[in-house]
C-alpha cells in the first residue's frame, strides 16, 4: 500500500538549492503548491552531512548567501554549522519548513506525457510512498551522499591506526595528541590541516601534486566602512556586486593570461609561507583554474606550516605500514589517524532513476537548456551551480527562471514544456567544461549532461550574462517546445490547503 499526494511542484532536496527554490516560489507569487522531499532529518544538505573539523565555505558569503536574504556578518568565509543555521532560518523566514517531508529517499521520478505529470517514488522508513506533480526540481546537487571517493591504498589492511573519509567523520574520533596524516590537496585537506594542528601531536598534509591556493582575509575589510555610510541593504548589494565582479575578473585573468595569474598567485603564497617552506609544494604543473582555486582565510594553513605546527609533503604512497605510510621516496610518516581527503563521487537527482514515458534517461547523453532544463525531459529543472563562482548564484537564477516559466505557462494555458535540441547542437563537452581537470569532475563525466555548441545550449559559467538570460530573456525561445494551449486546471492550492496536505 502506498501513499499518494499531488502538488504543483516537487523539490528533491532541502539543501541550499532546494530551500532557495521553495523560497522563490513563495516570494515570487507563483501561487503553486509544493513539497520538498529530503532524505535526511534536517535541512542543510552538504552543510548537514559534512561534520569534519574546520568545515567552511570555499566561496565568500556575500555571494554564497541567498540574493534575497543577506548573509549578516563580516566574515569572508563561514563555518559549516553557521551556514546550516542560515539555511534553516531562511526556510523558517519564508514559511517553507512546514513543506519539507524529511526522511524521504527518492528512488525514481517518472514522467507521463499522457497524464502530463510526474510520479515520484520514495522510501520512508522502509515504506514506499508516491507523489505526483506538474513540475519536478532536482535540487540535490551532484554529490553522492552515501559514498565519497576513497581509493584503496596498498597495504592499508596492515595499518594499525584509523582511516577516515571527511564525508563520514566519526563522532567519536579524538585526534588530541595523535599523529595525523591528511591525504589530499584540495579544499577539504587545506581546511583540515590548520583545524587539527593545534590539538594533534603532528599533522602532515600528503599530496600527490599541489593545488593553487589563494589567501583571503578572514574579515571583509570593506564591510564595516560601507555599513557606516550606507543603509544595510545598499551595503550588502554593493559588496555582493563587488565580489561577483571580482570572482569573474580572477577567473577570466587565469584563463586569458595563465602565466601572469600563476606568477601573482605563487607570489602571494611565497609572502605567506616564508622562506622555510619549499614552494614546490604550492607550485602546480597545470594552469590556474584548470582546477578550482582553493582559498585560505587569514593564512591559517600557511601560519600552521610557518610555525611548524604542520608539515606538507609532495610524494606518492608506496604502501601503508602498521605504523603509518611509506612514500615512494622512502620517507616514513608515522600516523595514528589517516584522513583520506580524496574527493567526492558524482551523481544527479540523489541517485534516483529518471524516466520519461517508461524510458530511462541517460543524463550523459542529454544537453542542458540554459543550464537549467534537460533535453527531452519535460516540466523539470535541475540546479547545477557554477564551477568558477558561488554555487548559490546559479541556484538563485535557476529558481527565478522556474518561477518565470510556470507563470508564462499558466498565462498561455500550456501544460507541458520540453527542451528540444537539433542534432548539430550535440557535443561531447560536459556541462562542467572541458578545461577543468579536477578529479571529481573527471569522474563525474560519466553522468553529467553535455552542453551544446551555441545559444541556450552552451554553458558559459558567467553570472552576469546568465542573469540577463534567466531573469530577463525570452521564455519561449527556439529551444523549448510547448504543448498546444489548453485551459490549465487551477493547481495552485494556496497556503491553507498546502498546510493540510504537507504539514
Amino acid at each position: 500500500m502506498t501513499d499518494t499526494c499531488d502538488f504543483d511542484v516537487l523539490i528533491i532536496g532541502a539543501g541550499i538549492s532546494g530551500i532557495g527554490t521553495a523560497c522563490h516560489l513563495v516570494r515570487e507569487g507563483t501561487g503553486k503548491s509544493f513539497a520538498i522531499l529530503e532524505r535526511r532529518d534536517a535541512v542543510g544538505g552538504t552543510w548537514d552531512l559534512f561534520r569534519y573539523p574546520g568545515i567552511r565555505s570555499d566561496s565568500d558569503m556575500l555571494t554564497f548567501g541567498f540574493g534575497f536574504r543577506p548573509w549578516i556578518g563580516t566574515k569572508v568565509l563561514a563555518d559549516g554549522p553557521s551556514i546550516k543555521q542560515y539555511v534553516a532560518e531562511t526556510a523558517d523566514a519564508h514559511d517553507v519548513t512546514r513543506h519539507i517531508r524529511f526522511g524521504h529517499r527518492v528512488t525514481r521520478a517518472s514522467w507521463s506525457t499522457e497524464d502530463a505529470r510526474w510520479t515520484v517514488e520514495a522510501v520512508v522508513a522502509g515504506r514506499p510512498v508516491r507523489y505526483t506533480s506538474r513540475f519536478v526540481v532536482g535540487a540535490t546537487g551532484y554529490y553522492d551522499y552515501d559514498d565519497g571517493h576513497r581509493p584503496e591504498f596498498p597495504g592499508e589492511d596492515r595499518f594499525a591506526g584509523r582511516i577516515v573519509h571527511p564525508q563520514h567523520w566519526p563522532e567519536d574520533l579524538d585526534h588530541t595528541g595523535k599523529d595525523v596524516v591528511v591525504i589530499g590537496s584540495g579544499a577539504t585537506a587545506i581546511t583540515l590541516v590548520p583545524a587539527m594542528a593545534p590539538d594533534a601531536a603532528s599533522v602532515t598534509m600528503l599530496q600527490r601534486s599541489p593545488s593553487y591556493v589563494m589567501p583571503v582575509p578572514s574579515e571583509d575589510p570593506l564591510a564595516s566602512p560601507l555599513s557606516r555610510v550606507l543603509p544595510a541593504s545598499a551595503a550588502y548589494l554593493s559588496g555582493r556586486l563587488r565580489n561577483i565582479v571580482l570572482q569573474q575578473a580572477i577567473y577570466k585573468l587565469c584563463r586569458a593570461q595563465p602565466a601572469l595569474a600563476r606568477k601573482v598567485l605563487l607570489a602571494a603564497v611565497r609572502a605567506q609561507v616564508g622562506p622555510n617552506v619549499d614552494m614546490r609544494h604550492f607550485t602546480p604543473s597545470y594552469d590556474p583554474w584548470d582546477e578550482r582555486l582553493c582559498v585560505v582565510p587569514n593564512g591559517d594553513l600557511f601560519r600552521a606550516l610557518r610555525r611548524g605546527e604542520a608539515s606538507i609533503l609532495t610524494d606518492h604512497i608506496e604502501t601503508f605500514t602498521p605504523d603509518g605510510i611509506r612514500t615512494r621516496s622512502g620517507e616514513e610518516l608515522r600516523a595514528d589517524i589517516v584522513v583520506a581527503a580524496t574527493g567526492l563521487k558524482i551523481q544527479l537527482m540523489g541517485g534516483a532513476v529518471l524516466e520519461v514515458d517508461g524510458e530511462v534517461v541517460d543524463t550523459r547523453e542529454r544537453l542542458l537548456h540554459k543550464g537549467v532544463m534537460m533535453e527531452g525531459v519535460p516540466n523539470a529543472t535541475f540546479v547545477i551551480g557554477y564551477t568558477n563562482a558561488s554555487w548559490t548564484l546559479k541556484a538563485d537564477l535557476a529558481s527565478t527562471y522556474l518561477c518565470r516559466l510556470v507563470k508564462h505557462m499558466d498565462k498561455r494555458g500550456h501544460r507541458t514544456v520540453v527542451p528540444v535540441a537539433g542534432p548539430a547542437e550535440h557535443s561531447d563537452v560536459s556541462v562542467m567544461g572541458d578545461s577543468m581537470r579536477s578529479g571529481y569532475i573527471q569522474r563525474g563525466d560519466a553522468v553529467m549532461p553535455r552542453q551544446g555548441r551555441s545559444g541556450p545550449w552552451r554553458i558559459r559559467n558567467d553570472y552576469l550574462r546568465d542573469s540577463i538570460t534567466l531573469r530577463r530573456g525570452r521564455i519561449d525561445d527556439e529551444g523549448l517546445v510547448f504543448d498546444a494551449a489548453v485551459p490549465v486546471p487551477a493547481l495552485g492550492h494556496g497556503p491553507s490547503r498546502v498546510r493540510d496536505r504537507v504539514g
